[in-house]
């Protein structure tokens, strides 16, 4: 029996894409060893994955194993239970530890490995770090480009290159994937180095233990033995001076011994409230960054990857629709995707334009009133120009072609007239933008590309 699924874990692997492998074909087990004529039964970890692969994988499943019988095999699927495990041996229970590790002052020191080990081992576990948040699936654009480029230097000559690196920018941008980023790359290449991710709230917790069971000097040992210190969120720092203090010595220790600090924070370190300005200075000692919110360009390659990694093939018309209506941040967007996605399995349907609409409307709601501004701007993101091109004399077929396209979309979507239509664009005449509608409507039908375009453009506009 267990030919047979190897046989269909090799097919699959195959077939698909790895990341849809592993997110839903590898996580199946066969149950049992019971002739084919009774049926075979696939145990799925959770219903997410098994409602998933009843739609869209258990006929493939069952073609294969009629092909490997000889004859129609009845397949079903199940959830597996919970299992009671024995108690893991020293040293698998360390690795295993859940990342909330307890706090310095009631734990020793920690000791450096005396040899390398697998990065998955009782060393890297004590990092906090989330493993799956690494610069391979860090999208990339113009918002985040220059901080990215300094975290990796950092990351490649950790105490060597930016000391401190200051990273700041709003909520849900990618700071805090970024540091991830940082220490997962440290930790790898250099499994002697003794890395730590902590958030502010619990470097003020960890401080506030130490307070009250009287073991600063543990603490302080503990803080000052590390390689690598990533202070996500340094704004909670904000009117708790005893640990603005604490970090200020610790600080000043690690970058003495040429150990690596990088901070994370919502806005530049001169305008945090309540922070120390002996801190402030010392954080302008290396180099600080920006993230900025994402460019449309760069939200759609993140919601395709974020698709990609689900295991979904995300189409241009649904993440331009979601991309073009949240914009404020990366972590918005992964809420309304995993919507999106959930929506579809739940009701056992293809992720359709309709079907995000329909998802998403009590988050983005329709558009009742187009402005011609928001054409504009929707059209220049969508061909990749500048609005500033649409009211120029440029011809080029680059320009122009989007040009004609928004005053189409003008005349389509609004009741602004020919004239008025003309003076949003530079002060062009109304016969222009006759021409323009005239020459769209001529091409729509014989050109699919540009017929696909419009769709895609009236129904983002239209919500």
């Amino acid at each position: 029996m267990s030919g047979f699924w190897e046989s269909c874990l090799l097919s699959f692997e195959q077939d698909l894409p790895i990341q849809q492998f592993n997110t839903w074909i590898r996580p199946l087990r066969l149950e049992g060893e019971a002739h084919p004529d009774e049926g075979l039964r696939l145990i799925a970890p959770n219903g997410f994955i098994l409602k998933w692969v009843k739609d869209r994988y258990l006929s493939r499943i069952e073609d294969y194993a009629e092909a490997f019988f000889g004859g129609p095999v009845s397949i079903s699927l199940a959830l597996g239970e919970k299992k009671t495990v024995a108690a893991p041996s020293a040293p698998a229970a360390a690795a295993a530890a859940p990342a909330a590790a307890p706090a310095p002052a009631s734990r020793p020191e920690p000791a450096r490995p005396a040899q390398t080990q697998s990065v998955r081992g009782t060393a890297y576990d004590k990092t906090r770090l989330q493993y799956d948040l690494t610069f391979d699936n860090l999208v990339v654009g113009k918002a985040n480009d220059l901080a990215r480029a300094a975290a990796q230097q950092v990351a490649q000559n950790p105490g060597g290159a930016y000391n401190p690196l200051f990273i700041y920018g709003g909520a849900g941008l990618g700071k805090t994937h970024l540091i991830h980023a940082i220490g997962n790359h440290v930790a790898r290449q250099n499994p002697e180095k003794v890395v730590r991710y902590v958030h502010a709230e619990d470097y003020y917790s960890d401080v506030v233990k130490a307070y009250q069971q009287k073991s600063f000097d543990t603490f302080k040992r503990y803080y000052r033995s590390l390689d690598v210190l990533l202070l996500d969120d340094v704004q909670f720092f904000n009117g708790k001076n005893r640990t603005q203090e604490e970090f200020f010595y610790a600080f000043n220790a690690l970058i003495e011994a040429k150990k690596q600090i990088i901070i994370t924070c919502d806005t530049y370190p001169k305008d945090v409230n309540g922070l120390d300005d002996r801190l402030v200075t010392r954080f302008d000692w290396g180099l600080t960054v920006q993230i900025e919110p994402p460019e449309t360009e760069m939200r759609v390659a993140i919601l395709k990857k974020k698709a990609e990694a689900e295991g979904l093939d995300l189409n241009d018309e649904v993440a331009f629709f979601i991309a073009k209506h949240l914009r404020s941040n990366v972590r918005e967007l992964e809420g309304a995707l995993k919507k999106v996605l959930a929506y579809s399995t739940f009701r056992g349907l293809d992720v359709t334009l309709e079907l995000a609409k329909d998802a998403l409307k009590d988050i983005i709601g329709s558009v009742r009133n187009v402005s011609i501004d928001g054409i504009q701007k929707t059209v220049a993101d969508y061909y990749k120009i500048k609005v500033a091109d649409l009211f120029s004399k440029k011809r080029t077929r680059a320009i122009a072609r989007p040009r004609q396209v928004a005053m189409w979309l003008c005349k389509e979507v609004t009741q602004f007239s020919y004239p008025m239509i003309g003076d949003a664009f530079g002060g062009r005449d109304h016969t222009t933008v006759i021409h323009a509608v005239k020459t769209i409507e001529g091409l729509k039908a014989k050109d699919n590309e540009l017929n696909h375009d419009l769709h895609v453009l009236v129904q983002v506009l239209k919500g």
